[in-house]
């Protein structure tokens, strides 16, 4: 199985945003040392929890700290940004890796960026489909050519060199390989990665999620001529491996993960559904522990337990080609978090079957 990483990132507010990044780094050359394949890193704008608007400043920093991972906005939320700027930031950071980028995108799903930025959130997941059209017609090097969108206008003119010209392109072929998260049953988003034939993402889903994120992923592909690839699809999870059974429980927790779900998991998924307007979820208090969780819906434990439930998770997802490990800041417990990346690289993961 691939292994990476999805971050977020998740930090304790308060933390100053230097010490954020300089624990993410830090985790991303770690996971470069480990063979770790890829780290995708948000965009967030409202969320003292998820601390960081600008994942680029992250990636280009990293990308000259490490010599082999792929490194990915997971994702850019496209109707917040002129889509010519985009092209142009996303083309010039993929200029700059020599080919490791990842671009992925996001449609926002949060009202306080949508206040804050003056965004109709009805209108997000059409808003970023039109703006990839218009970053890829961009990076297609075509020229002139106007798009008269809904939403944005984009003119890209005959170049008049060697004065101007619209000349920033990839340099990945068409462009750096585009993934597109999905968080709700039948997500929306997913069935624009299948339409357009981007990598398709699942952010921390239960099972029946997760079937639904494929069935929607798979049937808009083939409806438009793909054929879908399980070893395409990319799953993030909460996973926590120690040397033991109760080494990993306590880790899970007493630190990142578990102070994660208590003072803000547990909250926003009381929440999260009201925000979007959808019935709210009836769900126990107590099920929102973290000890709940540690115990019935993260993967937590030693080497050979964490495989054993990985192996489940992929018989009850039908299998996904891709584990994003959820990040969570560790930076009380650095060498912990470390073996935890170091066990699920070394002795979990070349155990477990790749899926075609």
């Amino acid at each position: 199985m691939k292994l990476g990483m999805f971050g977020q990132p998740f930090h304790p507010p308060g933390k100053s945003p230097y010490d954020c990044q300089e624990w993410d780094l830090q985790v991303i050359r770690w996971m470069d040392e480990l063979g770790y394949e890829e780290a995708w890193f948000g965009e967030h704008h409202a969320l003292p929890w998820e601390p960081n608007p600008a994942p680029d400043i992250l990636i280009a920093q990293a990308f000259r700290e490490t010599k082999r991972i792929r490194l990915g906005t997971g994702g850019v939320c496209l109707p917040y940004h002129n889509p010519a700027v985009v092209a142009n930031r996303i083309a010039w950071l993929d200029q700059v890796s020599q080919g490791r980028l990842n671009f992925g995108v996001a449609a926002g799903s949060i009202p306080a960026d949508w206040k804050l930025l003056g965004i109709n959130g009805a209108n997000t997941r059409d808003m970023t489909r039109e703006s990839l059209e218009i970053i890829q017609k961009i990076w297609s090097g075509e020229r002139p050519f106007v798009y008269e969108g809904k939403y944005w206008r984009v003119e890209v003119a005959e170049p008049q060199l060697p004065l101007f010209d619209a000349h920033i392109l990839p340099f990945q072929k068409p462009g750096p390989p585009i993934g597109v998260s999905g968080l709700s049953p039948n997500s929306p988003t997913l069935k624009i990665a299948g339409t357009m034939g981007f990598i398709p993402m699942s952010l921390n889903a239960d099972p029946a999620s997760l079937r639904s994120h494929w069935n929607t992923y798979a049937e808009a592909a083939e409806a438009a001529g793909r054929t879908p690839r399980r070893s395409d699809w990319r799953v993030c999870k909460e996973v926590i491996v120690a040397e033991t059974d109760a080494a990993a429980r306590k880790l899970a927790v007493e630190s990142g993960l578990g102070q994660f779900q208590r003072e803000y998991g547990a909250r926003m998924a009381k929440v999260f559904n009201k925000l979007q307007g959808l019935p709210q979820p009836d769900v126990p208090d107590e099920v929102l522990t973290a000890e709940f969780n540690a115990d019935n819906n993260w993967i937590v434990g030693s080497p050979a337990t964490v495989r054993e439930k990985l192996e489940e998770y992929q018989h009850v997802s039908g299998g996904f080609g891709a584990l994003l490990v959820l990040a969570c800041d560790y930076a009380d417990k650095p060498q912990a978090w470390r073996t935890s990346l170091q066990l699920l690289a070394e002795e979990v993961a070349p155990k477990l079957a790749a899926v075609a």
